[in-house]
């Protein structure tokens, strides 16, 4: 398997806790105090200060880590959207994204400064994610080669993460919007994403960083397979070598940098692995692929039974996969169809360790596709967008809390974009 971390192979996993902590400290140096009146806050950082060569490592790193935190603010909040989960709390932060209530506009989510954090949304912090490594790109693209030692590989590593972030929100958000401007599609969306992988695409080839080509590949073809360019997902997934795995890594250096899906399934018993993902089987035998367990206990609400997920176990050693060869072969699987769409299946499940197809499945390919899907990409943060794209159903009536269900699917824009936003107030 070619595992690379978002520094494109496995590095000391608190070394990105350092880049953003080393960034706040080389920020600070400057300000001294003579008394306790003369103090400067060290917060407040000029633009100007960001744009020296010396800082672009740290901008780099620090950028990667904001979409981490992101990143699993949107698996997390996708997955109880889409069913992979149940809240398990009383806290009605979480509870309004499980009954898909109209008041998910009042959260847009944060990167959490606290392990017992119950707040979901993604919005704020793919946003953040989005603008931080646009902004980095913007300002390491000024400087040469001779003053930035791999420049050109952390250009191609920023605008492929801007892509993925571009990527989340089209797949999660009804509509869109982009630093202040008017509202856009979702497909709109997913055409700026095609955009920034082509250009990362290009920027890993001369800087021969295969990894960056790779996730590159596998993100444009999911925002392909999003606007129906069928062929082009088809090709640029079958693009992706075997074993290719590019992942989101995780610490306990600090609580951003946290695996949050451990935090809220394991450590604190927030969410609860829904009843479609518990006790999953191939042929009489368990799916390896949706490992969960029971813990016999309900949860943090006292009401919901506690199923774990046992994908990611560890805060700080789990990580959690953003693009892979498996992915790529699925999206290869639903853009052919037919006998070529069985095979890609059939060669994601003997790398799983999964019997291969039997026949006991159906003939409808799209249903085996999305069912395949649902299980290898299971607490990715896939489903939502499978659901949204294919219109499968969302529950209605009542869920296990007797909570009447609203009619959110896509993640409305929050209150504090359209209240802020020069093009949206009063729309």
């Amino acid at each position: 398997m070619q595992y690379h971390s978002s520094n494109g192979s496995r590095k000391n996993p608190f070394s990105r806790g350092v880049a953003t902590t080393t960034l706040a400290l080389s920020l600070a140096a400057g300000v001294a105090c003579n008394g306790l009146l003369d103090v400067t806050n060290p917060g407040v950082v000029k633009s100007s200060d960001l744009s020296a060569a010396a800082l672009a490592p740290t901008l780099d790193a620090a950028a990667l880590g904001t979409f981490e935190c992101a990143f699993a603010q949107y698996v997390a909040t996708a997955g109880v959207l889409s069913g992979e989960y149940e809240v398990s709390n009383s806290f009605v932060d979480a509870n309004t994204w499980g009954w898909r209530g109209v008041d998910t506009k009042t959260y847009p989510g944060t990167c959490p400064a606290s392990r017992a954090t119950t707040s979901l949304g993604f919005y704020t912090p793919l946003q953040s994610a989005r603008f931080q490594a646009e902004d980095a790109a913007k300002r390491i693209t000024t400087f040469t080669d001779a003053d930035v030692p791999n420049r050109a590989k952390m250009l191609a590593e920023l605008t492929a993460y801007a892509g993925y972030s571009d990527l989340l929100l089209g797949e999660g958000m009804c509509q869109m919007t982009v630093d202040n401007g008017p509202l856009i599609t979702r497909d709109s969306t997913f055409r700026i994403a095609v955009g920034k992988f082509t250009a990362a695409l290009a920027l890993a080839s001369t800087a021969s960083y295969p990894a960056i080509t790779n996730m590159s590949l596998v993100g444009r073809a999911r925002a392909e397979l999003n606007l129906g360019l069928l062929p082009a997902a088809m090709a640029d997934a079958s693009a992706v070598p075997a074993g290719f795995v590019r992942v989101a890594e995780y610490s306990e250096t600090t609580v951003a940098r946290e695996n949050r899906i451990y935090n809220l399934t394991v450590r604190n018993d927030y969410l609860s692995v829904g009843p479609n993902y518990r006790s999953l089987t191939v042929g009489g035998v368990a799916d390896p692929r949706v490992p969960v367990l029971n813990t016999g206990r309900f949860g943090n609400d006292a009401v919901t039974p506690q199923w774990q997920q046992r994908k990611y176990i560890g805060s700080g050693a789990a990580s959690i996969p953003l693009a892979s060869w498996a992915e790529a072969q699925l999206i290869y699987a639903e853009a052919a169809g037919g006998q070529q769409a069985k095979d890609a299946i059939n060669r994601v499940r003997a790398a799983s360790g999964v019997a291969p197809l039997n026949g006991s499945e159906g003939s409808d390919i799209e249903s085996i596709v999305l069912e395949e899907r649902r299980r290898q990409l299971f607490s990715e943060g896939q489903r939502l967008g499978d659901m949204l794209r294919k219109n499968i159903p969302f529950p209605a009536g009542v869920n296990h809390k007797g909570q009447t269900y609203g009619p959110t699917t896509c993640a409305p824009l929050p209150d504090i974009e359209t209240q802020n936003n020069p093009n949206l107030r009063g729309s």
